[in-house]
């Protein structure tokens, strides 16, 4: 083990467009080099749903997500370590990022307590209590092996008021302190999470305490957290077009749980690296499907008798092999191979459309091909 010292992360811009905040660039991790902008498809408990590590390979995808609340709680995070770590554990050996569990304290808000020592959640599986600190939070992390370390947040939901999220944003940066104190793998490096909802001075406040312990010891990368989370759509992007650029411009730029086709473009178009979100996978299992001329619903008997892929511009293997038809009857039937099918081609479309996106950063042409792609998405079901 080894303090945090690793400096493969260091951001190379390769977008070559100094005026414009959209960046292509690359970063070194101990699994592999990720290219950006990059979607990162979640797998909280160790697998993408309804796909196996062979079909998320032919997608594609930079880094994978797993979570570290979820993952100490089953198989615990001992076993996975046991096993020789995550990677190996779930077939997966390109890069992997954890989340801390800090989303998990906004998302099981009535399983939990706080306060200033961590999160004791009441568990989702046996109600047993479960401790998280910022100090376990690292060492599971440690455990799973994973390539990118979120440091413990509070993550507070969208619409705090104001003097409430001055006195979690405080905590937050406490905790940054505290997770940054613990060693990890030498290949492993953490993340900052940046909060204060959507007060741009709030954001710059926490930004610099940041800044202050990154001065002694840098931080690999830096996200920003607490947004998408029933704030309004407008106050988030306000956030994100005035405070992203402000991020250290040699490190890696993560928007967190963001992940609509208009997101992304919106996000990349600001400078953000790296997104993730369970949108397009969750969606997939509900029918609904992205295409690169609108959404889609499987559900609709429109669908019934329709010989056609479900994106003609897309080249997955659902697309090159299956109909409509035959989709929406599996669909309709409950067939399991029907979930899989669509996951596949929303996360294809979705990992593909940040791939675009650094193609369109790299030949200069990004104003262009998102007015364009924003064009497609207004149209009506396809």
């Amino acid at each position: 083990m080894s303090q945090i010292t690793n400096r493969n992360f260091l951001f190379q811009d390769e977008a070559g467009d100094l005026a414009a905040p959209g960046r292509a660039g690359r970063f070194l991790t101990g699994h592999g080099e990720v290219l950006t902008p990059a979607f990162m498809p979640v797998g909280t408990q160790g697998t993408v749903k309804g796909i196996t590590p062979v079909q998320l390979r032919d997608i594609g995808p930079q880094v994978i997500l797993g979570n570290t609340y979820h993952l100490s709680l089953r198989p615990g995070d001992a076993v996975v370590a046991q096993m020789g770590g995550l990677h190996r554990f779930m077939g997966w050996d390109g890069p992997i990022l954890t989340d801390s569990g800090g989303f998990q304290v906004f998302s099981l808000a009535d399983l939990r307590k706080m306060n200033e020592e961590g999160v004791t959640f009441q568990s989702h599986i046996d109600g047993s209590p479960q401790f998280l600190s910022p100090e376990r939070a690292m060492e599971i992390q440690r455990n799973l092996g994973s390539d990118i370390c979120m440091a413990l947040d509070e993550c507070p939901p969208g619409q705090l008021e104001r003097t409430k999220l001055e006195v979690s944003m405080a905590r937050t940066t406490r905790w940054l302190g505290r997770s940054r104190a613990v060693p990890l793998q030498a290949h492993q490096g953490l993340f900052a999470i940046n909060q204060g909802g959507t007060h741009l001075d709030l954001r710059r406040r926490h930004l610099a305490e940041a800044m202050e312990l990154d001065a002694k010891t840098p931080f690999q990368g830096f996200a920003v957290g607490g947004l998408s989370v029933g704030e309004p759509k407008e106050q988030m992007n306000a956030v994100l077009a005035e405070f992203v650029k402000e991020l250290p411009a040699d490190r890696p730029r993560y928007l967190m749980g963001v992940g609509t086709p208009e997101d992304l473009l919106f996000g990349i178009e600001h400078g953000v690296d790296l997104f993730d979100c369970v949108l397009p996978s969750r969606e997939a299992r509900h029918g609904r499907i992205l295409t690169s001329r609108g959404r889609l619903n499987l559900k609709n008997a429109r669908h019934r008798e329709m010989d056609l892929p479900l994106d003609p511009d897309c080249s997955c293997y659902t697309c090159k092999t299956f109909s409509r038809a035959y989709l929406h009857h599996l669909f309709r039937c409950g067939e399991l191979l029907g979930f899989t099918l669509n996951t596949i081609h929303n996360l294809s479309y979705t990992v593909g459309l940040t791939r675009a996106a650094r193609q369109a950063l790299l030949e200069n042409r990004f104003p262009a091909f998102a007015q364009f792609t924003r064009t497609r998405l207004k149209t009506e079901e396809p």
